[in-house]
């Protein structure tokens, strides 16, 4: 194996990794070479390529588009844009395929590519094959592939704009965190007629201000002061490349992500009743209850954006959600995660109310933990999560859920122990109607985890 291709950086969802230690030019022409192949065996005649606001990203992107240039393929460069507006394109541009490199919320000295190809999201054993493709790279196109550039933007704020309408125009806070949703947000929130203070609106590959993760409320806390200060109705922040969605109320609430999912499922079923709505095992037990009191049919799959995206693609649901804030709308629009769009949802339903700080307020919650992290050796957290499956004792609880990692679901509330797929820690999340159902259904995991490893220290 080469130094230039260190096999850590090939994760369960995309490729990433420090610059330019890990990921640097060579490594990006010898990913599009291996990409370009893979295009030129699936038919696929052009892929399309955007990058995010990184200082890195543009010197990626070259040396990308040259290797898929190099197997033959021809490349469709965006420029700078939001991971949707990647995705946007190949479905705009009927190549189904598309690399948008971009480290999302990771730390600056990061970046990243996440792919797609012939319509399918590659993660899993699709990243491990591209791995052992530029191990051992095929021989060279006779022809080189063509290189189209593209300015997608227009023709996607045109259709968001012609197919989301507002009932009246809205007053809102948005904070891109210096995140490549600046490159986009003043444009849309101007289409949907809002009326928007943008917050941290350049884009800054050093992230000057905060981490552009909403996922983190330390992060939204100069949105909460600006929503507050300047009384908006609401405050909207997006991760580093805008495919995930962070919301804030008028009171300084944090509405995440699966009572977010309540709201949109709820206004997907009046218009498509006894449709299935997707989430993963971390979401909230009320986004089952909602769907089912709004005549859905829910659908608990496994947590990651392109397991998601790929169980949307197979059920053809209407909509799915992460909690993490990855929102995939197939009603109406092309069902890839979009921050973007999703928050032109949001100010579509919330447009019909006079108060929407109280609408998202009243959603459904119970008091929850925050994602608890039991750190462990590299290899170790899935070999305990399948113990823990098999040999785990949860007496109390109605119903064990072991699609990915075990969820215990009890009559007031949930605990959930999952192995991370991005790194080496076992990720715990636990919510309950009262603190001291919450107490005791920690106890319970305490006590299952602690029989099977009486040496691990729990963050809880």
């Amino acid at each position: 194996m080469t130094t230039a291709l260190p096999a850590s950086v090939f994760k369960a969802y995309d490729i990433r990794g420090i610059v330019p230690a890990q990921l640097n030019a060579d490594f990006a022409f010898q990913l599009g070479y291996a990409l370009g192949c893979q295009a030129a065996i699936a038919h696929v005649p052009a892929i399309v390529v955007g990058y995010d606001g990184r200082h890195s990203s543009p010197e990626l992107a070259e040396a990308l588009m040259q290797g898929i240039e190099r197997a033959g393929v021809n490349t469709i460069h965006i420029g700078l844009a939001p991971t949707p507006l990647v995705y946007y394109a190949a479905y705009k541009l009927h190549t189904l395929s598309a690399v948008a490199i971009t480290g999302s919320h990771n730390p600056p000295e990061y970046n990243g590519f996440k792919m797609m190809m012939a319509g399918k999201t590659l993660y899993g054993s699709d990243i491990q094959q591209l791995y052992q493709m530029m191990l051992n790279p095929a021989p060279a196109s006779t022809e080189s592939g063509q290189r189209i550039e593209h300015a997608i933007q227009p023709t996607y704020l045109d259709e968001i704009q012609s197919t989301v309408q507002l009932a009246r125009p809205m007053r809102v806070a948005v904070d891109c965190g210096n995140g490549a949703g600046g490159a986009v947000a003043r444009q849309l929130f101007d289409a949907l007629g809002c009326t928007a203070d943008i917050l941290f609106e350049e884009v800054d590959g050093d992230f000057p201000n905060h981490h552009p993760d909403p996922a983190d409320p330390a992060n939204l806390v100069d949105l909460i002061k600006h929503v507050q200060e300047h009384d908006f109705e609401l405050g909207l922040a997006f991760d580093g490349d805008a495919d995930r969605l962070g919301v804030v109320t008028r009171s300084g609430e944090i509405i995440w992500p699966d009572r977010q999912l309540v709201l949109y499922a709820q206004d997907i079923l009046k218009r498509n009743p006894g449709e299935t709505i997707i989430f993963d095992v971390k979401c909230s037990r009320h986004v089952a209850l909602a769907v089912e009191a709004a005549g859905g049919v829910p659908l608990m799959w496994q947590t990651g954006h392109s397991l998601i995206k790929a169980k949307l693609a197979e059920t053809n649901a209407p909509l799915a959600g992460e909690m993490s804030g990855h929102t995939f709308f197939k009603e109406r629009w092309y069902g890839f995660d979009d921050g973007l769009y999703t928050a032109a949802r949001l100010l579509e339903i919330l447009s019909q109310y006079d108060n929407p700080s109280a609408v998202l307020e009243s959603l459904p919650k119970d008091i929850s933990t925050p994602e608890l992290k039991l750190e462990m050796a590299e290899g170790e957290p899935h070999l305990f999560v399948e113990r823990l499956q098999n040999e785990g004792q949860f007496a109390s609880a109605k119903q064990r859920i072991t699609i990915d990692g075990i969820r215990a679901e009890y009559e007031d509330g949930f605990g959930l122990a999952r192995a991370s797929n991005t790194t080496p820690v076992v990720v715990l999340r636990f919510e309950a109607q009262t603190e001291e159902a919450l107490a005791r259904i920690q106890a319970e995991f305490k006590s299952a985890i602690l029989a099977l490893r009486p040496d691990l220290t729990l963050p809880f």
